[in-house]
């Protein structure tokens, strides 16, 4: 018995030896920046977009007023604020890409009341891809109504961004966005605003 049991110990580790010579020439004849040889994933997350691959965009953070000119100079007393939006690419070729957004932000004010403002539009923009890193940068053009106490506006909306997002599977990547507000205000009563805002916030993307 003992033999049989020496003899089945050998073979085992005879195998075992075998199996591991047989990957590492495998990981020596492959790319030696391939992390997954077997399942190929850097490779498929370096190949460059295809014309009509999709993806949404949910992202989540804080807008903070920066500056005013206008009768809404920079004693606007408005503090920093919450923000989150929802986007939808779509690539026209490998880099290029277009969409839409709809956004909702809101921040208070020293009065304790709360500003309002829901920016939609259509977006354009251009990726740049490292392996599993993804660099969009955008720009929103679109409209915004805006919403203080009894008080309301509709009108032009801006936004560029940038994003650096890390593909964690095919189907999904996380990341971070900073983008600026142009909210501009030209009321029929001649009181125009330019508002400024800065968007930073965290973003998970789902591609189709």
């Amino acid at each position: 018995m003992r033999r049989t049991w020496s003899l089945f110990l050998v073979l085992f580790l005879v195998f075992s030896g075998l199996s591991l010579y047989a990957q590492e020439g495998a990981y020596q004849d492959g790319d030696p920046d391939d992390s997954f040889p077997e399942t190929g994933f850097d490779e498929i997350m370096s190949a460059e977009y295809a014309p009509g691959d999709r993806n949404f965009t949910i992202s989540g953070g804080v807008v903070i007023p920066l500056f005013f000119s206008g009768v809404a100079n920079n004693q606007h007393g408005l503090s920093v604020g919450g923000v989150a939006s929802l986007a939808f690419n779509y690539f026209i070729t490998q880099r290029f890409f277009v969409g839409g957004e709809l956004s909702g932000m809101f921040t208070g004010t020293r009065g304790k009341n709360m500003l309002y403002i829901v920016p939609f539009g259509i977006r354009a923009g251009y990726q740049f891809t490292y392996r599993r890193f993804e660099f969009p940068v955008s720009l929103m053009i679109g409209a915004a109504p805006q919403a203080y106490l009894e008080k309301g506006y509709f009108g032009l909306f801006v936004k560029p961004g940038a994003s650096a997002f890390w593909r964690y599977s095919p189907e999904w990547s996380f990341g971070l966005n900073a983008a600026w507000w142009f909210v501009p205000q030209w009321p029929e009563n001649g009181n125009n605003s330019l508002g400024n805002f800065l968007e930073l916030t965290l973003s998970a993307r789902y591609y189709l």
